[in-house]
């Protein structure tokens, strides 16, 4: 991969190396000499013949050796013409120390664009510049001006913060943590974390991947990334700038954008991400995550020799959304028999302080044995009577094979320390405070959650939907010709409506007479409202009227109203009178949008009306959405109890606001142009919803602007445009369109019509058992780096009977392919039309290089290759096969 010679270099040259001891060039070459590095080291400096007594350059460019790695520490006016001459050797990737870009106004941001545009023309990796560099201690690698050399591990840590690497890493020594890669990545012109994370994915040596992030670039392609990873290496973020005043700072310091917290809480949700509050909680949650198997569920039984510790066990567990289990009678009747009588009886199992060695181990393996807790917690106080280390032993030698969560919490100093040291050899993470142990215990249960959102198989949508695009896009297209970026409330409630969201018939009266015809032909009551693209806060100007009741009240409305606004000194556009059956149901609900500057347009979901702000009962999501994923934003409210119906009250029904919110989501996904879309009030009873207001502002920076679609999305859609008809040599018709997550038991279906041969040519062997894993791999894909076309009877069936599946490299300019067709329908031309119909995907996608591999023996695969130009080279038993698209 393109960063591999920048963090596995065998020769490193240092620009602005230096002899002079207060300098960060002085700090580099001590570093890089003083470690048992075993790779060649090339100071450079301009002035001087040699530097810490080895021969020094002028030029990266006068050194006889291919440089795998340039360090730059000059001045930032200098650093551009380095990265060119970093080019111009060919080098494979070079780390700027120097600061003075970004954060130095507009004169630094014109060098870090110069450097920006260096980078992508010699196509060379570049790192920071404003960054303290990186260590990989397995190769004694101190490429940094830290002062210390990281422990050997398998962490790849990464921090936009230069400062907090140093204080991590003092801090990691003293802890003994060990890392794989410790990289500071300073403001990242170029490198940035979907590169690393990319990288840290594929890298057998790394176990999990730790961020402390200020500000996010290419978010697109960080979800991207995240997504691709995070189901097998856990990914662990401290997000910082939560606050205003946090943002401002993280703004000033690392010249980015903060943006939105709850946003971002949405994004990590989706791309099975575990966010954190704290440094230390971000390698606890990693010790976590390493050590044990991640729990099913947030039901934790608490062991204790002490009351106190049980109960701060419990508040910290309750008050962060987990569960503390109750205990079966089963288990209290086992407990009972060895126990002594004055043990708690129940959760906390407080086994008293003479508690010893053997009765924790016990207590802890009846525990495990409970069907109704997924994880126990084990807390030891030191006391006269308690050996901890022989505690320690003895719940190390617990044989777990329930698949449950061990963690363990040894209170105290010097006297407990040995029997940390102990549980952690036995891999069970121990904690200094319960406290430190709850955290770490809803970390990883919220990795688990975030886990089932990305693999969750949603269930299929349960009406037809086939918006009106077109229509829409004339009414957009309209506003912005007619200058505006505002709608009135009747051409947003008529777009919402051509996507299937419910709204009432409604009317708009020019004059007082045709407010009472309207009105009475709508029937009374009726709410009348001023109609204005420059109003949008129409209770602030007084232009609402409620339960208008006959004609003449109509006409006196229409008169107050318009008075109103002419009086409220905004000289708006007045366009008449709105006027809609008032309608009355239980809940007020708000459904809204508002296009976040990093992630793009954000849903909001909770609960509306006029005390929006003062309840903030709201929860945040991406689109696109699905049932399920709409199902999960509802149950995100405090409302959701009463919507799905409390004391006695019935519920409303639920899946037709999970399909509103599906639709609503497309609706943001086809039209780039919404900045903000409110739907508030939403109201709703057991009877249905309807639209009771509706505001619509669009997006000025992107109106009568060509945009690729969904490209203003971090996370690709269901990519439609890829669909296609093909009727095989047997007649029988298909559709071949893209997989979707509820395709699974489809996938399953096929995957058992694969004989053992079939299997052997798609996977180089038996294909073994079709786990949820599996199926999840195969099914549930993000569309930015992997598209798998399905072919599927076009009969009422809709059997799969055949996949072609493109996997683009992380970088996104080679894809490999490869197809699967079933045995039944072999030898009726589909594979003939998957390749050339792939090859057409990959062109669409800016792929410069498509290739395959496969068994030399599959004669019918080579003769389809050989018809559509590909590139064949046979080796022993496997060929490989490749071109342009």
């Amino acid at each position: 991969m393109q960063l591999d010679r920048l963090f596995n270099p065998k020769t490193i040259a240092v620009v602005g190396a230096s002899d002079r001891q207060e300098s960060v060039g002085h700090a580099l070459m001590e570093n890089l000499l003083e470690n048992d590095y075993r790779g060649v080291v090339y100071p450079v400096n301009v002035k001087h013949e040699s530097v810490h007594s080895v021969r020094a350059y002028k030029s990266v460019k006068d050194i006889d050796d291919k440089i795998d790695l340039v360090i730059i520490a000059t001045p930032a006016a200098t650093v551009p013409g380095i990265v060119r001459e970093c080019g111009e050797i060919k080098a494979g990737g070079a780390v700027i120390i120097s600061a003075g870009f970004s954060e130095a106004g507009e004169d630094g941001q014109a060098l870090g664009a110069e450097i920006t545009r260096l980078a992508r023309e010699y196509r060379i990796k570049v790192m920071g510049p404003n960054c303290l560099g990186f260590i990989r201690p397995k190769l004694k690698l101190n490429a940094s001006f830290a002062a210390d050399m990281a422990l050997p591990g398998k962490i790849a840590f990464i921090s936009q913060s230069g400062a907090l690497c140093t204080a991590i890493l003092d801090w990691s020594i003293k802890n003994n943590v060990g890392f794989s890669h410790f990289v500071s990545v300073g403001e990242m012109l170029d490198i940035g974390f979907h590169d690393l994370i990319d990288y840290f994915g594929y890298d057998k040596e790394v176990e999990s991947i730790l961020i402390y992030m200020e500000s996010l670039k290419e978010a697109r392609k960080f979800m991207s990334a995240a997504r691709a990873f995070s189901r097998t290496k856990p990914i662990i973020v401290l997000k910082v700038g939560r606050t205003g005043e946090g943002a401002r700072a993280a703004k000033s310091h690392t010249g980015g954008l903060a943006g939105n917290d709850a946003v971002f809480d949405a994004a990590f949700e989706r791309a099975g991400i575990v966010r954190v509050d704290t440094t230390v909680s971000l390698f606890h949650t990693a010790k976590a995550l390493a050590m044990q198997p991640r729990p099913r569920g947030n039901r934790l039984a608490v062991i204790t020799n002490a009351g106190g510790p049980g109960v701060i066990a419990t508040d910290a567990l309750v008050y962060s959304g987990g569960a503390l289990a109750k205990l079966q009678k089963g288990t209290v009747a086992k407990l009972d028999k060895f126990l002594p009588a004055a043990w708690s009886h129940g959760n906390p199992v407080d086994i008293l302080g003479d508690a010893d060695a053997a009765k924790y181990k016990k207590t802890l393996e009846i525990a495990l044995s409970d069907a109704g807790l997924d994880a126990v917690l084990v807390i030891l106080t030191p006391q006269a009577m308690t050996d901890p280390s022989a505690v320690a032993r003895a719940i190390a030698a617990v044989k777990n094979d329930t698949g449950k969560t061990i963690l363990a919490s040894w209170m105290g100093g010097h006297n407990v320390e040995e029997g940390r040291r102990i549980l952690e050899r036995g891999n069970i993470p121990v904690y200094r405070q319960p406290e430190d142990a709850i955290r770490s215990f809803m970390s990883i249960c919220d990795y688990a959650k975030n886990l089932g959102i990305l693999y969750e198989t949603p269930a299929t949508i349960p009406h037809a939907f086939k918006p009106k695009t077109k229509s829409v896009r004339k009414l957009v297209e309209a506003v912005i010709a007619a200058g505006r970026d505002t709608l009135t409330e009747a051409e947003a409630k008529e777009m919402l409506a051509h996507y299937g969201i419910p709204v009432v018939g409604n009317a708009i009266a020019a004059s007082a007479t045709e407010a009472a015809e309207c009105a009475s032909a709508l029937g009374y009551p009726v709410a009348m409202k001023i109609l204005s693209p420059d109003i949008i806060h129409k209770t602030d100007v007084g232009g609402v009227r409620l339960n208008v009741n006959s004609p003449a009240e109509a006409s006196a409305a229409f008169a107050d109203i318009m008075a109103a606004a002419k009086k409220s000194g905004k000289n708006a556009d007045l366009r008449g009178v709105f006027i809609e059956p008032m309608i009355k149901k239980r809940y007020e609900l708000l459904i809204g949008c508002k296009k976040d500057p990093i992630f793009g347009p954000a849903i909001v979901f909770g609960m509306g009306g006029l005390a929006v702000e003062v309840f903030r009962d709201t929860k945040v999501g991406l689109p696109p959405l699905n049932m399920s994923l709409s199902r999960r934003l509802i149950e995100g409210t405090k409302i959701y109890k009463l919507l799905k119906g409390y004391r006695g009250m019935p519920g409303v029904d639920i899946a037709s606001i999970q399909f509103l919110l599906y639709k609503f989501a497309y609706l943001l996904a086809d039209f780039p142009e919404i900045a903000e879309l409110d739907i508030n009030p939403f109201a709703v009873d057991e009877h249905g919803g309807v639209v009771l207001d509706a505001k619509v502002i669009l997006d000025k920076a992107v109106a009568d602007k060509k945009i690729k679609p969904y490209s203003h999305l971090v996370i690709s859609p269901y990519p439609k445009e890829y669909m296609a008809d093909f009727t095989m040599k047997n007649g029988l018709k298909t559709h071949i369109r893209p997989i979707r997550p509820e395709d699974a038991p489809a996938w399953i279906e096929l995957v058992k019509t694969l004989s053992a041969e079939t299997q052997r040519h798609r996977f180089f062997g038996p294909l073994g058992d079709i786990t949820p894993a599996l199926v999840q791999r195969y099914t549930q894909i993000d569309y930015d780096r992997e598209i798998a076309m399905i072919a599927e009877t076009a009969d009422r069936k809709k059997n799969m009977i055949g996949v072609v599946r493109l996997m683009a490299s992380p970088e996104g300019e080679t894809a490999e392919f490869a197809t699967a067709i079933g045995d039944p329908w072999q030898g009726f031309g589909l594979g003939s039309k998957f390749v050339p119909y792939i090859v057409t995907v990959a062109k669409s996608r800016d792929i410069k290089k498509l290739w395959c591999k496969f068994l030399a023996d599959n004669k019918i695969m080579i003769h389809i290759l050989e018809k559509n130009d590909f590139n064949i080279k046979l080796k022993g038993k496997m060929g490989t096969a490749e071109r342009k698209p």
